[in-house]
């Protein structure tokens, strides 16, 4: 049970009734050779299924809505949910689904107007869209004030799940956080290095660390508004653990997701002694842009999840997009794949990741919202959950309900 909110099975009679749900459909599009839209990966459709599937068991009339991409309130049709209602049809037919609502202004907006448009007609409303339920929109906190509401399978898996690691994860608990910016994850960081065992660093968030311990980092991603909060956080906790090596990108030199057309450069010599792409220790050179953990790290890195009772994982460990700088995050897939713990990751790149390595079915839990996940563990709640607890047929809190604990989340952030 999710504190004070109700379930699928808190409805009631269904039959005949017309259900809003909201899925989280935010797929990849990519086209065909001729030209036509098509879903590139079904993993938040299929995950949609099991919610569908009870509704429709029950007789219900389900209309679903989502968002695709960021259309920023109007109509276009690099965003229309062509592809994602065809795909949804083959897995799940009887389903009405909505066209992008993002392509209202109302959605993001929250607009009164908006909500009555969607509930109009409606006589229950269902989440199961975890993915934004850290925002504070139309479609996530509006029904609820209109409609007995629910949250949906899906939804209130993720919480049980990601709560679980916040109340009794099998120890040790080892997290291990990346990705490009230390100020996307100072909260998270300073929420789970007071509970989790060991909390390894890389990313490109790892150099402001590192500059925080006295380390000179090149040319690397760094943030000097944050070297005080950084410092902080490694003079009260022991267990941060950061790369003992870089993989460098040569100083003048492009990583091939700046390059147009997103192609590698070749391993030429800049000077006829150094490649473009070299593996330093606890000091990067002038000019040089660390973009990768090292082998070193990997190996490091690798060993403390293979001893793990529990690891959360959210963010990789370097470009992985460019093949140069792919193998520190590949080192921490497979290393979460063998470990024989309990193994959740925290959605985004590093599903992506996983996906790309054919290892997502060996990972425990799958979230499907990084932003999402890294709120709710960050303040034990989120808008969506808080909004189903103000439904008609909420249920008041009792003691021992997951997240009972929790403080008051924000409403979300677009860097997340």
């Amino acid at each position: 049970m999710i504190r004070g909110v109700p379930l699928l099975e808190d409805l009631g009679d269904l039959a005949g009734k017309g259900v809003l749900v909201r899925l989280d459909l935010n797929v990849p599009i990519t086209e065909t050779a001729e030209g036509v839209r098509v879903v590139a990966d079904d993993f938040r459709i299929r995950a949609a299924i099991p919610t569908l599937s009870w509704l429709r068991d029950q007789g219900a009339r389900i209309t679903a809505c989502t968002h695709l991409g960021r259309p920023h309130g109007r109509p276009d049709p690099a965003f229309d949910l062509g592809p994602v209602r065809s795909r949804l049809e083959e897995l799940i037919g009887g389903v009405e689904l909505l066209e992008n609502l993002r392509f209202s202004p109302g959605e993001e907006a929250n607009d009164p107007d908006f909500v009555r448009y969607l509930v109009n007609g409606q006589d229950a409303y269902v989440n199961d869209a975890f993915g934004v339920s850290h925002r504070a929109h139309a479609s996530v906190v509006g029904p609820p004030a209109y409609l007995p509401s629910a949250a949906g399978r899906l939804l209130a898996r993720e919480v049980e799940v990601l709560t679980g690691l916040l109340e009794a994860p099998a120890r040790p608990f080892v997290v291990v956080l990346g990705g490009a910016k230390v100020t996307d994850k100072l909260g998270i960081l300073r929420s789970l290095a007071a509970r989790a065992d060991t909390v390894l660093i890389g990313g490109g968030m790892a150099f402001t660390f590192l500059q925080a311990l006295g380390h000179s980092t090149g040319a690397s991603l760094a943030d000097p508004a944050r070297l005080a909060a950084c410092t902080e956080l490694l003079r009260s906790t022991s267990h941060l653990v950061l790369p003992v090596d870089t993989r460098a990108l040569a100083p003048g030199r492009k990583l091939s997701i700046e390059q147009q057309g997103g192609t590698s450069e070749a391993p030429t010599f800049t000077d006829g002694a150094r490649s473009i792409v070299e593996i330093f220790g606890a000091e990067i050179p002038e000019g040089w842009r660390g973009a990768d953990i090292g082998p070193a790290t990997a190996v490091l890195f690798a060993e403390i999840i293979a001893s793990a009772g529990t690891v959360l994982w959210n963010g990789p460990m370097g470009v992985f997009e460019d093949a140069r700088f792919a193998e520190g995050t590949k080192a921490i897939a497979e290393a979460m794949a063998r470990c024989s713990g309990s193994t959740v990751v925290g959605g985004g790149d590093s599903a992506a990741a996983l996906a790309q390595l054919g290892l997502t079915e060996r990972i425990d839990h799958l979230s499907t919202g990084g932003g999402a996940s890294l709120e709710l563990l960050e303040f034990g709640d989120l808008p969506g959950l808080a909004a189903l607890r103000t439904a008609p047929n909420a249920r008041p809190a009792v003691p021992g309900d997951l997240d009972s604990e929790a403080s008051e989340p924000g409403a979300g952030s677009e860097s997340r």
